[in-house]
């Protein structure tokens, strides 16, 4: 019986990395299904994505505690992960497309996560999130409750077990403090390219303005607004018929596939953080 495993690691570049991982993972009976890497000239840095089989009863926790004396030789930054799908809190406020868009690909068996639970500062997303059978949880946040809410999705990531938060255009801003707490495992979706036009009504401002591309960008959430970690951004060319419902309406399109494609290649261990960037394993 083979055991699917997952190796992404990040280091300085130098020789003899690749051979360093291929001849551990044959010493240790395993097989490679998948490989992938990415040296960055300009920075000095080599990223690695290798997925493998192995015959022999082990588990994560073993491979990685055996790996740590290959890692400690070329100062890796590593994780060795299994093929069990990361549990998903998903956070919304009152529009429902992206929602209903992930819980469409976790049905269909395609989204790569098992989404837990729906977490929302209004009620309106309730209906939706109870007939795909997932739990509602309200958290209603004002500026005299914002610390009380914010520590109570805390409390829910860690009772639910989530690996990864997805802000599903929930409109409310994370403080610095929560942005810290879930470093690296939060997702936004932002309804454009970023930079892009900020503040109210940005359907409308693209409209005033003439633009010929509507956009969306979805990031990790960092205590920079909307400065985290780019993963995918989608693109979708339109003219001057459009007016500002039909931007919304193609602009949704983009934040579902966009915020899609991030939850899914962050879920399969295809997103590494690069500095203020992603490199992402297709």
């Amino acid at each position: 019986m083979s055991h699917p495993f997952t190796l992404t690691l990040s280091c300085q570049e130098r020789p003899g990395i690749v051979h360093a991982v291929s001849s551990f993972l044959f010493e240790h009976g395993c097989d490679i299904v998948e490989h992938q890497q990415f040296d960055d000239a300009v920075r000095g840095q080599l990223f690695l994505r290798t997925e493998f089989v192995c015959s022999q009863d082990t588990g994560t926790d073993r491979l990685s505690a055996t790996f740590q004396t290959v890692a400690d030789e070329f100062g890796m930054t590593y994780q060795v992960s299994g093929d069990q799908p990361p549990r998903v809190l998903v956070m919304v406020s009152k529009l429902g497309h992206c929602l209903n868009d992930l819980i469409f690909r976790w049905r269909a068996g395609n989204l790569g996560a098992e989404l837990v639970a729906v977490v929302s500062n209004h009620e309106d997303l309730r209906p939706m999130a109870e007939a795909a059978r997932l739990p509602f949880h309200h958290v209603p946040v004002t500026p005299a409750t914002k610390q009380q809410a914010e520590e109570r999705l805390l409390e829910l990531v860690d009772e639910l077990r989530a690996d990864l938060v997805v802000l599903a255009r929930y409109m409310q801003v994370l403080s610095d403090e929560t942005c810290a707490a879930l470093h690296g495992r939060a997702i936004n979706i932002h309804h454009s390219f970023l930079p892009g036009f900020k503040g109210a009504k940005p359907y409308h401002q693209a409209f005033d303005r003439g633009v010929k591309l509507v956009g969306a960008t979805a990031h990790y959430v960092t205590p920079d607004l909307d400065e985290g970690p780019i993963i995918e951004q989608e693109v979708i060319r339109i003219d001057h018929t459009f007016d500002p419902r039909a931007l919304a309406t193609v602009g949704q399109d983009a934040e579902a596939l966009a915020l899609s494609r991030a939850v899914r290649w962050h879920s399969e261990r295809r997103v590494l953080l690069n500095g203020h960037s992603t490199v992402v394993f297709r």
